[in-house]
């Protein structure tokens, strides 16, 4: 059954990606976002990820009572946090804007578009990589089921 760790490390790394892309498009959608609930100009997010760690005590003695060979580790990809980028935000001198302060200059959001397409062209890769690992691991397994034949 190691074919379903495989399949949980590939799925995590999909979520992983898509979770990615998701912060991505809110950055593209704020770019010009000058005022936010928080107060101030919009600030770039970025996802951290981290890879899935060891298994709980509680999992490690199940699968060992299971009778798997397990050293303990799943593989994989997790979310660990979406930070927000604390770059300098960049200022536009506009004194008719609404938000500009008493000098005149608008805070605008630290969204660089070219970094944000490239990051999503980066994503786009990896995901696509991850479809492709998936896609071998059903011909292994295919094959795996054709020898009982």
């Amino acid at each position: 059954m190691a074919f379903l760790n495989s399949m949980s490390i590939v799925g995590s790394g999909l979520t992983a990606q898509q979770a990615r892309l998701d912060v991505i498009s809110e950055n593209i959608t704020n770019v010009n976002t000058t005022r936010t609930e928080e107060g101030g100009a919009y600030r770039r997010k970025m996802v951290v990820l981290e890879t899935q760690g060891a298994q709980t005590p509680f999992e490690t003695i199940l699968n060992r009572a299971r009778g798997n060979a397990d050293n303990g580790t799943r593989g994989g990809v997790r979310v660990a946090e979406i930070v927000e980028d604390d770059s300098n935000l960049k200022l536009e001198y506009d004194p008719t804007h609404p938000d500009a302060n008493e000098d005149g200059y608008v805070e605008l959001p630290n969204v660089d578009l070219i970094k944000e397409m490239a990051d999503a062209m980066a994503v786009n890769q990896a995901y696509a990589a991850n479809v492709t690992a998936f896609n071998v691991l059903k011909q292994v397994v295919a094959k795996g089921l054709e020898i009982g034949r």
